[in-house]
């Protein structure tokens, strides 16, 4: 195969893409990410995984004061090499219509990023992502993981001084909270009935 007719993001840079890089790029395949300067490809999701996703955001809009938006798979830019995508995010509203043709959010319009975790994607959903989202000042994150068929919220808060997240709840069926802003999501799918639709 002629180099010359590969798109230009088959073969990285000798320091990896930058932000800059990856935004301008065409052809990448649905939900590609930017993780420390390299492209990171996201393997098919499942019908749990999903849900909830689903759940999530339909709880969250259903919580969320007028002056946030909730929105899921659209990147985020952290820094000069870190271009994820959150599963869910909550910005906002000024954010939200400040460009409607935008399909990246800077990290100062994200008040909270939710990663579900996937067989595919445990290390940077339960390490990488969470450290790049804290060095950028993202001041809640939320990562949730199968048990079962069950989906287990892992809450955590931003600590100021370490720039680091702190974990302040674990939320097996009923994610209750008053911070970021009152929440109330039940999480058991199959009470819920995503089972029966």
């Amino acid at each position: 195969m002629d180099p010359e007719a590969l798109p230009d993001w088959v073969i990285p840079p000798p320091d990896g893409f930058t932000a800059d890089d990856f935004l301008r790029m065409r052809g990448l395949p649905r939900h590609t990410e930017l993780i420390d300067g390299s492209l990171v490809f996201v393997s098919p999701q499942s019908l749990w995984h999903f849900l909830v996703i689903e759940l999530l955001v339909d709880g969250l809009r259903r919580s969320a004061p007028e002056y946030l938006r909730v929105i899921r798979e659209m990147t985020v830019k952290l820094g000069e090499r870190q271009v994820p995508e959150p599963d869910v995010t909550v910005l906002t509203d000024d954010a939200f219509q400040r460009d409607l043709l935008r399909s990246t959010f800077g990290a100062e319009d994200v008040l909270l990023a939710v990663e579900v975790v996937s067989p595919g994607s445990v290390e940077h959903d339960r390490d990488v992502k969470p450290r790049r989202y804290a060095a950028a000042g993202i001041k809640h994150f939320w990562r949730v993981e199968r048990e079962g068929e069950r989906a287990v919220v892992y809450v955590y808060e931003l600590d100021p001084a370490s720039a680091t997240y702190a974990l302040t709840g674990i939320h097996h069926d009923q994610l209750k909270l008053t911070v970021p802003f009152d929440i109330d999501i039940e999480m058991d799918l199959a009470r819920v009935g995503w089972r029966h639709q």
